[in-house]
């Protein structure tokens, strides 16, 4: 039987011994983190010197021992003694022009017991010089060679190439530490932030541990050297969760995919999967601010060297100083810098924080490093409320466009922002767990600002633009409407940073209100008066509702793609147009009194007259807000529909567009008064479509397939249920259950009911036969997707046009969501 000792030895030093210790030593509860990825790499260290012992022996002849000419190395993560559950064993069998057949034969008595264990092997087998030519050629086994460890044999010609390797390394360090730089900003590039990821690669992103592993060979090379306070821990924290998740899953990866990240969290004794995330997204902060400030100053450093020869035969041979260029008072500009003034003294001056990064931010140049610590060891804090000049340089840092990101992080890495924001902790490295959101809460508030000034033209108070975008989230570190909660917190804060009672008031609606305009705009019936009344009577002020525009626009394009388009932004844009219409004094317009239009008036006649539908089709498009465009972008294309009055009107149409792969944006229903001498009585459906992919489908085709679905001759149940087996969805995090609601004071004209459910072809089409079933008509119905959430609102009404009793009304809705369910 085999045990171990105290240490986790392996006492039988066989295949099945070190099996029986490795399992034991990774499944024993009270040793976990850097012991037990130190255990780990010393009890495969004992082995594997048992086995090369044992094999360099029986090859030779001899006793066993350390044969000459001969030894065995760890590289890369092993060969810094970081071995994680599935790690692979990164070896090479070192040489020194033995005879080739007794060298491939060791490698064999090596290998194989390796391999025969399951275990992946990363193994070469070269002379020290063939080592040091390969590395030349390729960096990334450069780079594992500078963590190179001696296993066993014979130590001087392992000593031997560390030394060669890392003078190597040293030398050639001016042309190799670009392209190493080069080589992580395309892994950047490739795999993105670890810091924001939702499902991210612990490894290979930014901010993950081949970042910190660059770090280390940067300082390797004695040209410069990262910032050491709290990336150790940072990067044993990564560490930490990967092994975590490599127990876990029991596979060798490195991605922490959604499903796994509740039981990672369980394994390390976190709260919650948030809570996990979180502290891997401060560990990967740490590491992306370290790599930032690292390869400036290699940059520096490359600069000086290559001008230095040059300046000294300028002066004479002396030492050349250092160029200082003023930005502010205390704060000048030395070597693509923002530094501190001689004369700067932080601890007199605590708005200094505040006008050194809004001074780096308008010059887009990198605070630097030192002069972060100095500010964050000596500044005094801010009085309450803030000078008028802090509060404008805080303007000044928001307004500044892209450059605000890296100053804002470098605050942010020595802990200023949360000493001159304490509410800014609760959302710093927050997760949204929302496929739409591409960034952490706090991340987002800072990109929202970026967008915001962009539209500071666009509105009378800049400023206040500006701080909402930074507040209009930050209720999210808070339990229960996020909106409200922040509405708190913003009044708050605006009255501590030094504004008067009146702007507190018009940021605290801000931030209230900030999800108004784009959730109105899609989900409700823009033509219904009690819509736009509504905000109206939210927002206030004209000057109030221009700066809720600008904000929900920047809030979108902060929030990632699929949160804004032009035809979100000419929805939003119409509902402003009617807002401002009525804070200006004129009564919104009745739908029930609108006339229709030409066009519309005609489809309907012909549609009396042919007693089938009739279709029009029509592209709309629109450029851009302040642009003018010879190619605007398409907001989508308009489709009108006139049919003569009967059931099942909704859920055809829906049907035949999602046959079509056509999207439904928007879709309003109407009945029309026909002229006087017309019998019978037509439904106009105006909707608004998209393609999914490749070009939209003739209107002939679109009125064939309609015809038959109205007269029952195209089972479109059917025909979607064929489509959906022949390409079956890729199984993935299963979504949350359809939830329906009714929202019973949106409109004096209809019952609204609201449909949030998992995005799906033919939903609507669902939803519609569920309201036909139900009895109800739909009188408009306003379709929002959000990534892979659909949030669709319908406004119905009874047989006679009133909106729906309470109790029919919750009775529609509880039956829907059964509907949707199956």
């Amino acid at each position: 039987m085999t045990s171990t000792d105290e240490h986790g030895k392996a006492q039988d030093s066989g295949p099945g011994g070190y099996a029986a210790a490795r399992l034991h030593l990774l499944t024993e509860g009270e040793r976990s983190g850097p012991p037990r990825r130190a255990a780990l790499s010393q009890l495969t260290d004992d082995w594997l010197g048992e086995l090369f012992g044992a094999a360099a022996g029986e090859l030779s002849g001899a006793a066993p021992g350390e044969p000459r000419g001969v030894s065995l190395v760890a590289v890369g993560g092993y060969g810094r003694g970081e071995l994680s559950p599935r790690s692979d064993l990164d070896l090479l069998l070192l040489h020194d022009d033995a005879d080739a057949k007794d060298v491939a034969a060791l490698a064999d008595r090596l290998w194989y017991p390796v391999w025969d264990l399951g275990l992946a092997l990363d193994h070469s087998v070269r002379t020290p010089a063939e080592a040091r030519r390969t590395a030349g050629e390729d960096l990334k086994v450069q780079l594992g060679l500078l963590d190179a460890r001696h296993l066993a044999g014979d130590r001087g010609l392992t000593a031997a190439l560390r030394t060669a390797v890392l003078a190597d390394w040293r030398n050639q360090a001016p042309r190799r530490l670009p392209e190493l730089q080069e080589l992580c900003a395309e892994r950047a590039e490739r795999q993105g932030e670890l810091q924001y990821l939702l499902e991210p690669d612990l490894k290979e992103a930014r901010g993950g541990l081949r970042d910190a592993t660059a770090l280390r060979a940067v300082a390797a090379s004695w040209l410069a050297d990262a910032p050491r306070e709290g990336l150790d821990a940072a990067r044993r924290r990564l560490l930490d969760v990967r092994d975590a998740l490599h127990l876990t899953t029991g596979r060798a990866t490195d991605r922490l995919s959604l499903q796994e990240q509740d039981q990672v969290a369980a394994e390390l004794g976190f709260l919650d999967a948030d809570t996990l995330l979180r502290q891997v997204y401060e560990a990967a902060r740490v590491i992306a601010y370290a790599s930032d400030v690292t390869w400036r100053e290699v940059g520096r450093v490359l600069r000086s060297r290559a001008v230095r020869p040059r300046l000294r035969a300028l002066l004479g041979g002396g030492k050349p100083v250092a160029e200082r260029s003023p930005l502010a008072e205390g704060v000048v500009e030395q070597d693509g810098e923002v530094v501190l003034a001689r004369a700067a003294r932080p601890e007199r001056d605590p708005v200094l924080p505040l006008r050194a990064a809004a001074a780096a931010a308008q010059a887009g140049l990198p605070l630097s490093l030192h002069a972060v610590r100095r500010m964050a060891a000596g500044a005094r804090p801010l009085p309450a409320p803030w000078p008028a000049e802090a509060r404008e340089q805080l303007v000044t840092l928001l307004g500044s466009g892209r450059p605000t990101v890296e100053v804002w992080e470098a605050l942010e890495a020595e802990g200023l922002i949360t000493r001159l924001l304490p509410d800014w902790e609760r959302v710093r490295c927050r997760p949204q767990r929302n496929a739409v959101h591409v960034w952490t809460v706090d991340r987002h508030l800072i990109e929202t600002a970026v967008r915001a000034s962009e539209f500071t033209r666009r509105v009378s108070r800049p400023d206040l633009l500006l701080v909402a975008a930074l507040l209009h989230d930050i209720g999210k570190g808070w339990p229960g409407d996020h909106s409200v909660a922040g509405e708190i917190i913003a009044r708050d804060v605006a009255a501590r940073i030094g504004f008067d009672r009146a702007d507190v008031a018009v940021l605290a609606t801000l931030v209230r209100h900030h999800l108004l305009l784009i959730e109105t705009a899609t989900r409700r019936d823009l033509e219904d008066p009690a819509t736009v009344r509504a905000v109206a009577g939210a927002v206030g002020t004209p000057s109030t509702l221009e700066l809720l525009h600008a904000l929900t626009e920047a809030d979108a394009l902060a929030t990632g793609p699929a949160a804004w388009s032009s035809w979100r932004g000419s929805l939003v844009a119409d509902l402003v147009r009617r807002v401002s219409a009525v804070l200006a004094g004129d009564a919104p317009e009745d739908p029930e009194t609108a006339a229709p239009t030409a066009e519309q008036e005609r489809l309907a006649l012909e549609a009396a007259a042919t007693g089938g539908p009739v279709l029009a089709l029509r592209a709309q498009t629109e450029p851009p807000a302040g642009e003018t465009s010879a190619d605007p972008e398409p907001l989508g294309v308009e489709l009108l529909i006139a049919v003569p009055d009967q059931p099942g009107v909704l859920p055809a149409v829906a049907g035949v567009l999602a046959l079509h792969r056509l999207t439904v944006r928007t879709a309003e229903l109407r009945a029309l008064d026909l002229p006087e001498g017309v019998d019978g009585s037509v439904l106009l459906l105006n909707w608004r479509v998209a393609a999914e992919y490749g070009s939209l489908p003739q209107a002939t085709r679109l009125r064939a397939d309609l015809v038959r679905a109205l007269d029952g001759s195209l089972d479109i149940a059917a025909r979607l249920a064929e489509r959906d087996a022949a390409y079956p969805r890729r199984r993935g995090v299963v979504p949350p259950p359809p939830r329906v609601t009714v929202h019973p004071a949106a409109s004096r004209l209809a019952t609204v009911i609201e449909v949030r459910a998992q995005d799906a072809p033919g939903l609507l089409f669902r939803i519609g036969s569920a309201l036909e079933d139900a009895a109800v008509r739909v009188r408009s119905a306003h379709v929002s997707t959000l990534g892979s959430n659909a949030v669709d609102a319908f406004y119905v009404t009874g047989e006679k046009g009133a909106p729906l009793p309470e109790d029919a009304a919750s009775s529609v809705a509880r039956k829907l969501e059964e509907a949707l369910k199956e």
